[in-house]
This record gives C-alpha cells, structure tokens and sequence, in this order.
C-alpha cells in the first residue's frame, strides 16, 4: 500500500517535495527509492530531476525493510554492576546500543543477549534496553533483565527521580558557573538527520556546571532532567556551545577524536526490588583523559 499525497500550488524538484511530504524517510533517501522506481508521479516512473506540476499526485511505495536477524555475539562487556535484575554497563565509545537497519549487528544487545536473559518490553531488537546513548558517547547505561525490573526503571525515568550526569568538552569559553538550557526538541526542519530546538518540540531539559575553563574550551558537567534524542550535543550548540569532535552539530575544525567528547559517567536509581538508592561513577575514556592533558599543556 502506497502513501499517496496530491501536491497543489507547489513547483520543484520531485526528491524535494517529496520529502516535504514524506517526512518519516530522508531526502537522500526518497531519491534512492525514485531511482528504483518506488515513488511515482501521476502513475509513473520519474527521474529525480523531474520538475513537479500543481495537482501532480505523488504515490510512494516503499520497499519491504530487510528482516533484521538478531542474534546473541560474544562480545565483551564492561559490567559495571549486576544481579537477578538489573545490570549496569559501560559502554565504549563507538558501539551502537541496539539494531537498526543501518547497524544490524555487533551491538550492545547483541552482546548483552549471550550474557544474560533481557526484558521483552522493549520489542524484539530493544531486549532490555530502558534508556540509550548515541553510538558515540560512552558510559553508563541501565539495564533490565526482566519486566519487572523494566517496568520500575522506566518509571523513574518518566517521573525524572534517577540521576544522570554527564562530562562533555565544548568549545568556547562558558561566562557562567552554571546553568539550565530549558528547550524544546523535536526533529529538525532542515535535515531529517538532526534533532533541534522547535517550538513545538518535547520539553527537554539541561543543568551544566563548568569543571574547567581552558582558552578555547570548556570542560562541563551536564545533568539530564529530561532525556531526548541528543539532547545534550543540541542544547550545548543551541547556546554556542557544540561538543567537541561532534559529526552532527558541532564545527568541521575541532580536535580530532572518535567522534563526540561525551561521557555518561554517574548513574544512580533506585534497585527495582529492594527500593536502595544505586549510585555508579565511571572514569573518562582513555582518549578523553589523553586530550584533557593535551589541552592542560597546550591550551
């Protein structure tokens, strides 16, 4: 079944208005698909170029998604902490945190999968996974071995009652001690890529504390009231503040790295069964620490 929409008073490219329509796919994307003939004008194949007419009536057809296999991998896992319902790990910098289209393997849950039985909350390809950080963020994360534990995990999420505290190197130098970036995030209108300010965004919320100043950096403390997709690389740019090393958001000249400097370094809840408060603290990675003391000697 195709996703039809008629196209009216409007002139352009089909790819562009294409994605003005289709939002849930790229645009770089929807030009794939007419290239393979799944997106049709008026009923027929078109080429990228074709320049579309007022009243010229769109059908796109997606192709099946391949399935995703998800398989257990013996890969090994930083633990942090674990018992009969819960487990904390430290994920390295790098590893995406479960399956998608673009990364169907070789992920946290995949090693997660031969270490331990997961909660099934979450669907198929999210076995245990209550929160998640990007690909490139390293850290904490919290994880459920089974719906019971799910359930309470993600309910402290919702009422905001555990702890999430982050290290990220930005650039510039912050006036302030500390702060909260209170701003709307939602994904962004000009690349479908990008998560951004919006007006009619999810509430999202950022404390940061400044930890060192140096000459063309600063080293902040980031606390999470909310936990929206990149919430912490958006909102530090939304202030003039990008990530170092950031892909997405931040400056083509930065200090070179594996991506962006950020770290989940404290996590703390309270344990599903038995009520305790949990607080974990890990070190920065090995690159982190080697570009802090760069910095310590240079900027």
């Amino acid at each position: 079944m195709g996703e039809k929409s008629r196209v009216t008073f409007q002139k352009g490219r089909v790819d562009k208005i294409a994605a003005e329509f289709f939002t849930a796919h790229s645009r770089s994307q929807l030009k794939q698909w007419i290239l393979e003939g799944h997106l049709l004008v008026n009923g027929k194949v078109v080429k990228p170029n074709y320049q579309v007419q007022p009243a010229d009536e769109l059908e796109l057809t997606p192709p099946p998604i391949k399935s995703i296999n998800l398989q257990p991998e013996e890969i090994p896992l930083d633990i942090v902490y674990e018992d009969q319902d819960v487990l904390v790990v430290n994920k390295p910098q790098g590893m995406v945190v479960h399956p998608s289209p673009g990364h169907p393997d070789h992920t946290l849950v995949n090693a997660l999968l031969a270490h331990s039985p997961l909660s099934t909350i979450n669907g198929k390809f999210r076995p245990g996974i209550v929160h998640r950080i990007d690909k490139d963020t390293s850290g904490l994360l919290m994880v459920a071995k089974n719906d019971f534990a799910h359930h309470s995990l993600a309910q402290q999420l919702r009422e905001k009652s555990n702890i999430r505290e982050y290290i990220a190197l930005v650039h510039g130098v912050l006036k302030e001690e500390k702060g909260t970036i209170d701003a709307p995030l939602g994904r962004s209108l000009k690349d479908r890529k990008k998560q951004a300010v919006v007006k009619d965004g999810r509430a999202a919320r950022t404390h940061f504390e400044v930890l060192k100043r140096y000459k063309n950096y600063t080293l902040v403390k980031c606390i999470l009231e909310t936990g929206r997709t990149h919430q912490i690389r958006v909102h530090m740019k939304y202030i003039g503040h990008p990530l170092v090393g950031d892909p997405l958001y931040g400056p083509t000249k930065t200090i070179k790295g594996n991506g962006q400097f950020l770290h989940a370094g404290k996590l703390g809840f309270k344990h599903p069964r038995t009520g305790k408060e949990l607080i974990f603290e890990v070190p920065l990675p090995a690159i982190f620490k080697k570009t802090l003391k760069f910095l310590d000697r240079n900027d």
